[in-house]
C-alpha cells in the first residue's frame, strides 16, 4: 500500500513538473512570437521612413530630380534636418540639349550690370550701303524684343540700307536700348515705299525704349524734295508777312527741277524716325538727317526724353519739321541742335507738361505751337515751357498759330530767355493760320490765355511782334518782360509791332514800344463753352 502511495505520488510530481514545463514552454513560445511580430512590424516602418528620407534629402541637397519615371512632381523639399549619413549613389542621367543663351557683355568696369546684345550683323546684315538690310534688323528686333533691358548693336564704320520697317510691341520686354553707332540710310527706289508711307523707322506701344550713340539716321530726302513741284504742298502762311524790298530777293530758291522726268517718288512722305504709343523713350547723341518730311516725331507718347542730338536739312527743303509732338505728356527736350526747313519743334494738339531748353535752331521756322483746330477740331495744350533758346536765321522765333472754326485751348505757356538773330518774326500768335490759297471766315476759335514773353532778345528783319487773335474769343493774360529787339535791315519791307484783339499786360518797357496790346481783359469776352474746354 506505501508503494503504491508513492508511485502514485511520484506521478502526479512528474505529471505536474511537465505541466509546469509545458506552461512555461508555451509562455517562452508566445513571448518569442510577439517580439517578432514587434520587432518585424518596426522595422518595416523604419524603412519605409529611411526611403521616404533618402529620397527626400536627395532632392533637397543636390540640387537635382531625379525622375522615377511616370508623370508625377518632385516632392518639395523636406524641412526636416538631413540625415547624418549620406544617401546612397543615384546613377547619373543624360542632361537634355538646350540651345545657348544669349550673349552677355558687361557694359564696362564699376559694378556694372550685364547687358544682352543683338548685333544685327550676327543677324545677315551686311552694312556694305547697297544690300537690303531690313530682314536681319527684323529679326534682330524678334530676338532682343524676348529679352528685358536688352540692347541691339547697329556698329559703327558700316552704312546699312533698311527700307520701312516697324519695330513693334506691344508684347515686348520692357527697356530695350538700340544701340546706333553706324549710318542708317532710306532706300530711293520708288518701289520700296509703295504707293507712299508715313513713316520710315518706325516703334510703337513699348516701355522704356532708348535709342543712343553716335551714328546716323540718313532720309536720303532730296529725292523727295524735288518732287515739290508736283505737290500740293501747305505752305507756311506767315510767308504772306515777308515782303521782299525787290525782285533779288527770294521768298523760296528754287529746287532742282526734273519735270521732264515726272513724278520720282510718292506723294505721301515719310518721317524719318516716329514713335508711337509708347511709354519712357529716350533719344539721345544720335544724327538725323534729311528726312523726307518730318525728322522725329513723337505720338501718344507719355514720358519722353530727347537731348545732345542733331536734326539736320536744308533750310529750303519742304515741310520738314525737327521734332514734332503730337498727344504726348511729359516731354523733355534739351542741349540739341536743330536745322531743318519748317518748324524746329512743334507742339500740337493733346500736348502738356512740355519743357524744352537750351536748344539751337535755324535755320527753320521757329519753335511753334500748332497749327491747331484745322477742320473744326478740338485741340488741347497746356503747361508749356520754352526757354534758353538760340535762333539764328529762323522765320518765325516763338510762334502759337491756329486755325479759324477750331475749339479747344492753348494755356499756361512760357517762352523764356530766347536770343533771336535775323529772325523775321520773333514772336507770332496767329489765329487765322491758312495754309492754302484761301480758307473761310469762321467765328470759333481755340482759346489762348496766360501767355507769357520774357527776355527775348535780339534782332529781327521784318516785324518784331505780331499778335493776330479771334474777333470772337481773344486772347487774354498776355505778359510781356523784358523784350529787346532790334531792326536790322536785310532786304524786306520792315512793319511796326501789331496786335489784335490782344488783351494783357506790359510788365516792363519793351523795344520797341508795343503799345497795341490792350491792357486788362476784354469787356466782351465770350464764355467758353462745355464744347470749346479741355
Amino acid at each position: 500500500m506505501p508503494n503504491m502511495m508513492m508511485t502514485g505520488l511520484s506521478f502526479r510530481s512528474l505529471a505536474l513538473v511537465l505541466l509546469i514545463a509545458f506552461i512555461l514552454w508555451s509562455s517562452n513560445f508566445e513571448t518569442c512570437n510577439a517580439r517578432r511580430g514587434k520587432h518585424w512590424r518596426h522595422s518595416r516602418t523604419s524603412a519605409a521612413s529611411l526611403s521616404k528620407k533618402k529620397g527626400k534629402n536627395y532632392h533637397s541637397n543636390g540640387n537635382h530630380h531625379y525622375s522615377t519615371g511616370g508623370s508625377s512632381k518632385p516632392k518639395p523639399p523636406s524641412q526636416k534636418a538631413p540625415s547624418s549619413r549620406p544617401p546612397p549613389p543615384i546613377p547619373e542621367e543624360p542632361i537634355p540639349s538646350s540651345p545657348p543663351p544669349p550673349q552677355k557683355v558687361y557694359n564696362g568696369g564699376g559694378g556694372h550690370t550685364a547687358a544682352t546684345f543683338f548685333n544685327v550683323l550676327d543677324f545677315g546684315a551686311k552694312g556694305d550701303g547697297s544690300t537690303d538690310d531690313t530682314q536681319a534688323f527684323q529679326a534682330a528686333w524678334a530676338a532682343a524684343c524676348k529679352v528685358e533691358a536688352s540692347m541691339i548693336m547697329v556698329p559703327s564704320e558700316y552704312v546699312f540700307l533698311v527700307g520701312p520697317i516697324s519695330f513693334s510691341g506691344p508684347y515686348c520686354q520692357a527697356n530695350i536700348v538700340f544701340q546706333l553707332d553706324g549710318t542708317i540710310i532710306a532706300p530711293t527706289n520708288s518701289k520700296a515705299w509703295g504707293r507712299g508711307l508715313l513713316q520710315w523707322l518706325e516703334f510703337t506701344k513699348l516701355r522704356g525704349i532708348t535709342i543712343q550713340g553716335k551714328g546716323i539716321i540718313d532720309g536720303r530726302g532730296s529725292v523727295w524734295w524735288q518732287d515739290s513741284q508736283f505737290d500740293d504742298d501747305p505752305v507756311d502762311d506767315e510767308l504772306k508777312l515777308i515782303i521782299p524790298l525787290n525782285s533779288t530777293v527770294e521768298k523760296n530758291p528754287p529746287m532742282p527741277i526734273r519735270s521732264e522726268l515726272g513724278r520720282i517718288m510718292p506723294s505721301i512722305k515719310p518721317t524719318a524716325l516716329r514713335f508711337y504709343g509708347s511709354f519712357n523713350v529716350t533719344v539721345t547723341s544720335i544724327t538725323i538727317q534729311s528726312s523726307p518730311q518730318c525728322h522725329l516725331k513723337f505720338d501718344n507718347c507719355m514720358g519722353v526724353l530727347v537731348h545732345d542730338i542733331s536734326v539736320s536739312s536744308p533750310g529750303d527743303s519742304p515741310n520738314t519739321d525737327g521734332i514734332h509732338l503730337q498727344n504726348s505728356k511729359d516731354v523733355l527736350i534739351h542741349s540739341t541742335n536743330v536745322a531743318c526747313g519748317d518748324d524746329c519743334i512743334s507742339i500740337q494738339t493733346g500736348c502738356s507738361n512740355v519743357y524744352i531748353h537750351n536748344v539751337n535752331c535755324g535755320p527753320g521756322h521757329g519753335i511753334s505751337i500748332g497749327s491747331l483746330g484745322k477742320d473744326s477740331s478740338k485741340a488741347c495744350v497746356s503747361n508749356i515751357t520754352v526757354r534758353d533758346v538760340i535762333m539764328h536765321n529762323t522765320m518765325n522765333g516763338v510762334r502759337i498759330k491756329t486755325w479759324q472754326g477750331g475749339s479747344g485751348s492753348v494755356q499756361g505757356v512760357l517762352f523764356s530767355n530766347i536770343q533771336v538773330s535775323e529772325v523775321q518774326l520773333p514772336i507770332v500768335i496767329d489765329q487765322y493760320y491758312c495754309d492754302k490759297s484761301t480758307c473761310k471766315n469762321q467765328t470759333s476759335s481755340v482759346a489762348l490765355s496766360g501767355i507769357n514773353y520774357e527776355r527775348i532778345r535780339g534782332t529781327y528783319t521784318v516785324k518784331p511782334v505780331h499778335f493776330a487773335c479771334s474777333d470772337s474769343l481773344p486772347c487774354t493774360d498776355v505778359t510781356l518782360t523784358a523784350i529787346q529787339l532790334k531792326p536790322l535791315q536785310e532786304g524786306y519791307h520792315m512793319y511796326d509791332p501789331f496786335c489784335w484783339q490782344t488783351f494783357g499786360e506790359l510788365m516792363t518797357p519793351t523795344m520797341p514800344p508795343i503799345d497795341c496790346l490792350q491792357i486788362g481783359k476784354p469787356s466782351s469776352n465770350r464764355v467758353q463753352s462745355d464744347h470749346d474746354s479741355c
